[in-house]
Order: C-alpha cells, then sequence, then structure tokens
C-alpha cells in the first residue's frame, strides 16, 4: 500500500486531505482546527463526490453561521426573527459576582455580558480561562417586556473532539514505519514532506512538543514568514497564543482582584507571540519576569498569599534582528527578546531552542494537498500523552555526561520523551533512532547553554560538556550545534583564500598525514565542498573509479561536472586522470545518460580528465584511487540540497550550500 492507502486504511474518518481547509476558509480568520472539525464531518474519506458534496456543506455551515464582525447586526436580526439560530463565534465567560451570574463575551458578535448557565460554565471550565473557546452556540432571544438582557444561550458545544482511542492510535502506530509515520505527522501540520530534510522535519515536529510535555519550555526564533505561531494559534484547541508586548502578571497568572487565575491555569500551551524588544520604549515588568522564572522551573507560581500549581508549557517565538554569523561574532542569538528577559537565572529554564533561521520561508509549494490527521484528533491525543514520560527508554541504552546539570539533564530528557511521544508513541526504537532523537535534544538544550556562558559570567565557572556514551558498545559522542559547525567552517574557508599555495598547506592535513576515518554530514550542514571532503585524499591519483548508480537527473550530472572541476584543479596543470564512472539508470532513460555523458567527456577533456564511464547495476557508493584512498559514499556525489530561485548563490559555491545527511568512510588500502 501506499502512504495515503495506509493513512486512509488505518485512520478512516480521523484523517482529511489537508488543502480542504484553504479550499473552504477564504478570507475568514477561522482557526484550522476549526475548520477540519467540520470538514472531518463531511470529508474524511477518499471519494472526490463525497469531498465535493461536504466541501459545499462547510462551506455553508461557514456561510450560514460563522459570525463576521461586519455581518454581526445581520446575525442578530436572525436571531431575533426566528427565536433561535446556530452561531459559530469565539465566546469567553466571567463571573459578575455582584449579580451572582455567569456572563458571557462574544468576539465577532459584539455582545457582552450575556447570562450563561451554571451547567454550562461547569461543564466547559476552559470558557472561563480568558482566552476564549470557539464554539457552536444555540443563541435565543427572549420578547418579554422588562427583562434587562434579552440575548439567551439556550446551548454550547466547544469544537474539539469529545474523546480519542490512544491505545488504538498506539497499536496503529506500528503499521507505519518511522520515515511513513514522520511524514504523516508532518501532512497533519499541513506541510508537503517531501520538500524536508529528516532534520528540517524534526524541527517542524519539535514545535509540538509543548502540547505532548507538561511544563515544557520552549523558545524559536528566527526569520519572519517561517510559520513559527501558526502551529500555536491554528493547530489545537489546548493552546493560546498572545502578543509578547500584551502579557502582564494578571493575565498570565493571578489577577489578585478576584483572584482570577491567569491563562497558565487553563490552557496546555501559552504561546508568546513577536517575543522580541520592546516597542515604543515600553519596559519589561521585572516581577512578571521572576513569576514566570519560578513557575518555569518549579512549575508553580505565588500571587498574593496563595501558591498555584500549573502544568502549562511556555513557547516563546520571535524573529531575530540579524543573521547567525553576526550574532555569533558579535552578540548572541538571545540578542532580540526584551532586555528583562535576558538573564542568566530565565534563560537556564529554557529546554531546547529551535533554530528558527533554518526554517525556510513558507510559501504554497510546501503545504500538503495529502491526507493527515485531523488536527483536533491529534490535539486530543497529545494531550493524553502529557500523562506519561517516555525519557526512561534512554536510560537501557545511553549515559549522560556526568558534569551536565540537573537543569540540563531535566532539558534534555523531557525534550527527548516529547520528540518520542511524537514519532514513536508505542515506545519502538532502535539503538540508532536513540541517538538520532537524542543528538537532535541536546543539540536544542547546548545551544541554550552556549549562549548563558557568553550572556553570564557565573555559569563560566561550572563548564558541562555535552557528551554521552552509548552502553552497548561504549563509545562516545559530543553533538555540537549545526550554526556553530557551519560558522567555523565559513571562517576556515575564508582564512584558506587569504593564504598562498604553501601557507595554505599548513592549514589543512597534508596527504602523508591523513587518516582513516569516518565523516558524518548533518542535514542543513554548510561549509562543505567536493574539494573539502576529496581533495587530499586524491592527491596524486592517476586513474580514479567513482562508482554511483544514481546518475540520472540534470543537476546530478552537474555535480559530476563539478567533481570532474575539482579534480582539475586538485593536479598540476600538467597531470592528466583516467577517471572511469560506473552507474545505472532504467532503460528507458538510458539513451538520455548517453548524452549527457558524451557531452560531458568532451568538456572535461580542457581539464585533464579522460572519462570514460559504463553502466553496471551495483548499489555500492565509493571513490576509489590509485595512491590507496578509497572513500564510501552514503549518497554518492549526491550530497547536497536543491537550491530555490533562479539567482541564489549557493549554485556558485558549493560551501554556500545545505547537506543532506550522510556518512563517508575513509579507508587506506
Amino acid at each position: 500500500m501506499t502512504l495515503k492507502e495506509k493513512i486512509i486504511h488505518h485512520f478512516e474518518g480521523k484523517v482529511v486531505r489537508k488543502d480542504l481547509t484553504s479550499l473552504v476558509k477564504g478570507s475568514n480568520p477561522v482557526p484550522v482546527y476549526v475548520l477540519e472539525y467540520l470538514l472531518g464531518q463531511y470529508c474524511a474519506i477518499d471519494d472526490e463526490m463525497v469531498i465535493q458534496a461536504g466541501i459545499e456543506k462547510v462551506r455553508n455551515v461557514i456561510r450560514e453561521n460563522y459570525v463576521h464582525r461586519s455581518d454581526s447586526e445581520i446575525v442578530k436580526n436572525k436571531i431575533r426573527s426566528t427565536g433561535s439560530y446556530k452561531i459559530i463565534d469565539k465566546i469567553n465567560v466571567s463571573l459578575n459576582d455582584r449579580a451572582n451570574i455567569y456572563e458571557a463575551e462574544f468576539a465577532n458578535m459584539g455582545l457582552t455580558k450575556v447570562p450563561i448557565s451554571d451547567a454550562i460554565v461547569d461543564a466547559n471550565k476552559k470558557l472561563l480561562s480568558g482566552g476564549g473557546v470557539w464554539s457552536i452556540i444555540e443563541m435565543g432571544y427572549s420578547h418579554e417586556d422588562g427583562i434587562a438582557v434579552r440575548w439567551v444561550i439556550n446551548d454550547l458545544k466547544p469544537i474539539q473532539v469529545s474523546n480519542v482511542d490512544l491505545e488504538e492510535y498506539i497499536q496503529l502506530r506500528k503499521e507505519f514505519t518511522s520515515d511513513e509515520w514522520i511524514d504523516l505527522m508532518m501532512h497533519s501540520i499541513g506541510l508537503n514532506p517531501e520538500y524536508f530534510s529528516k532534520r528540517d522535519k524534526f524541527i517542524q515536529l519539535s514545535r509540538l512538543i509543548p502540547h505532548v510535555e507538561n511544563n515544557y519550555n520552549f523558545i524559536e526564533l528566527g526569520p519572519k514568514g517561517t510559520g513559527k505561531s501558526h502551529i500555536f494559534s491554528e493547530l489545537s484547541p489546548h493552546g493560546v497564543l498572545v502578543s509578547g508586548g500584551d502579557v502582564s502578571k494578571a493575565r498570565l497568572f493571578v489577577n489578585n482582584t478576584g483572584n482570577k487565575i491567569g491563562l497558565v491555569g487553563y490552557w496546555d500551551v501559552v504561546a508568546l507571540d513577536e517575543f522580541e524588544q520592546e516597542k515604543g520604549g515600553k519596559k519589561t515588568d521585572g516581577d512578571l519576569v521572576k513569576i514566570m522564572q519560578n513557575f518555569m522551573a518549579n512549575q508553580s507560581f505565588n500571587r498574593g498569599k496563595e501558591t498555584y500549581q500549573a502544568t502549562a508549557s511556555m513557547a516563546f517565538v520571535g524573529n531575530t534582528k540579524h543573521n547567525v554569523p553576526y550574532m555569533l561574532k558579535n552578540s548572541h542569538l538571545f540578542e532580540s527578546i526584551p532586555d528583562g528577559y535576558i538573564k542568566g537565572a530565565f534563560l537556564d529554564r529554557i529546554h531546547m531552542y529551535i533554530p528558527g533561521w533554518e526554517v525556510r520561508i513558507l510559501k504554497s509549494a510546501v503545504f500538503s494537498k495529502e491526507y493527515g490527521f485531523i488536527v483536533d484528533y491529534l490535539a486530543e491525543l497529545l494531550r493524553e500523552l502529557r500523562k506519561s514520560d517516555f525519557s526512561p527508554i534512554l536510560d537501557s541504552k545511553i549515559s549522560l555526561d556526568g558534569s551536565l546539570t540537573s537543569r540540563d539533564r531535566v532539558a534534555i530528557r523531557k525534550s527527548f520523551s516529547g520528540m518520542v511521544k511524537l514519532i514513536y508513541p508505542h515506545q519502538e526504537l532502535s539503538e540508532s533512532e536513540t541517538i538520532e532523537l537524542l543528538d537532535f535534544c541536546i543539540e536544542g538544550r547546548k545551544r541554550v547553554k552556549d549562549q548563558l556562558y557568553i550572556i553570564d559570567e557565573t555559569f563560566k565557572s561550572e563548564p558541562v560538556e555535552f557528551k554521552y556514551r552509548v552502553l552497548s558498545s561504549g563509545q562516545e559522542f559530543a553533538p555540537e550545534t549545526l550554526e556553530k559547525q557551519n560558522y567555523f567552517a565559513a571562517v576556515e574557508a575564508r582564512q584558506e583564500t587569504e593564504y598562498s599555495e604553501e601557507e595554505s598547506e599548513k592549514l589543512v592535513p597534508s596527504f602523508v598525514d591523513l587518516k582513516p576515518h569516518q565523516f558524518i554530514l548533518k542535514d542543513n550542514q554548510t561549509g562543505i565542498s567536493f574539494k573539502k571532503l576529496f581533495g587530499n585524499y586524491l592527491k596524486g591519483a592517476t586513474h580514479i573509479t567513482l562508482q554511483d548508480p544514481y546518475i540520472r537527473m540534470p543537476y546530478q550530472f552537474k555535480n559530476l561536472l563539478e567533481f570532474c572541476m575539482m579534480l582539475g584543479n586538485n593536479k598540476d596543470p600538467e597531470a592528466e586522470i583516467d577517471f572511469e564512472v560506473i552507474t545505472w539508470n532504467t532503460e528507458e532513460f538510458m539513451p538520455d545518460s548517453i548524452v549527457f555523458f558524451e557531452e560531458l567527456q568532451e568538456n572535461v577533456l580542457d581539464l585533464g580528465i579522460n572519462l570514460v564511464y559504463k553502466f553496471e547495476n551495483h548499489h555500492d557508493r565509493y571513490i576509489v584511487g590509485n595512491n590507496g584512498w578509497k572513500i564510501t559514499l552514503g549518497r554518492g556525489l549526491d550530497i547536497f540540497e536543491k537550491t530555490e530561485g533562479r539567482f541564489n548563490v549557493a549554485d556558485m559555491d558549493q560551501s554556500r550550500r545545505k547537506c543532506k545527511a550522510c556518512e563517508l568512510t575513509y579507508l587506506n588500502k
């Protein structure tokens, strides 16, 4: 079965085609989970006639029942005329203690102080949170004389799935491979996985960790237009997004007047959007930072004489002011957040810092048009999983370095637990899959700690090593943040260009210093080129063989041309190299490959490269030279991500291209 067929077969009625949302949304400012709740009732199967009928039904519901602010008076007239009418609106409830009644406020209808029964409020406590709850509300109107309020709330149903079967979900996960499940999750958050590397997928899915882990503290800073706030505003009815410049102690925690609990008491996730430097001279409330800092560490906060407990996760999303190399050279990666929060004690509470600068600006092509979970269904499952801790999976496989502080360990373990819940909810993952997730989670915490060493001198007195040991093999690993690797690679490349050829030999290993080793490339890593990977190991070779079964597409032939250019620049001008290429293609496209090879042969002759090719169906990928070195290639020469746009500097400079994850092994025969 294809992935689409497996999704529909196992989760019929719980998935929806993701492009339908945009078809019915139009210009309506309706959250995705509201639309998918409706689409899930009418369009949850793969039958085009049913889908088209369902789309029309949902459009009618939105047209007839969703309240636009501009049409509020028309809707009021319908309610008054008919006596009872269903509407879709966001509703918020507060207690009028003088009258001893609950009163509702409607976001789009513009109604305030509408009485609502205790029974409805008791059944839907989140109405009291201050964040508002989208609901289907049956409104009535009274024509009786002498009454203070004519509007009546007859019934209310929050727009959310009433119940889910977590055990069924966990069992069905076993029907999918890890890659299939990751792609299903990507479709579920509205993105086409074909446009994302494995690391990119991890970054996107990590935005869900606050929804699946209690008291998780998350931050993402990056360029505009990358969808940082989308998951917190649209994908779950259990999360609330508020402007970072519009928060207060009373709104977030407790209003001492009336002792009303704030957002953290009602929502699973409280996200602060546009969490950047203060505008208009407004200063951060120091008391707010202290209360938030205590809550992030202890899951409790004090207001007045009371101590309150809550499980809300905190997410901070905002834009960066400078590019990453500038920040690494001149400041730190937290430079754009308000000064009042740039304090070691506060930042040390953050469990994961996601590199928002790695996230591509979202264009229409990257949005999913395939089936994914109805987001409200997924939101309820993630909420159920908050009750569990999956971090003990680490204990039987990994030993974290003893220098790590308690906060470092908690951060890494909570991040790991969250990623396992998202990708391996059945808790079945191999050692390599465990290490893959752990490396990502350690990097997310190390990114925080590296900045703390810059921001707060006290952290330098107790340096830690972000290392771990694999219990089965005893091997030690020390993950590094990708931006540091890329920055130092760029600095090294610049330094090499500033030296003469003789001086440059001192900066890189000479041929006799080369040693067998393994080299691992990360997704999105930069600063890599064919010269850097292969140049020194192929010095002096007069016969080189490349075996790569996938040299078929035009961009793959371009890679081969660039490899030939590297060989030509790597040898003495008068020398020649016999270069044999062994590859394969399907019978249908073999003639095209022959044409490409013949054109390539002619063009590289002037480089002193005598290229010959043959077609043999082998799976191994390697380079071997008659100087004694063999390099095994995880992906052949296809190590770079496709560049975007017509004018991209990465087209001209390999070191600026993003890499695909792979391994290379250097062997001396």
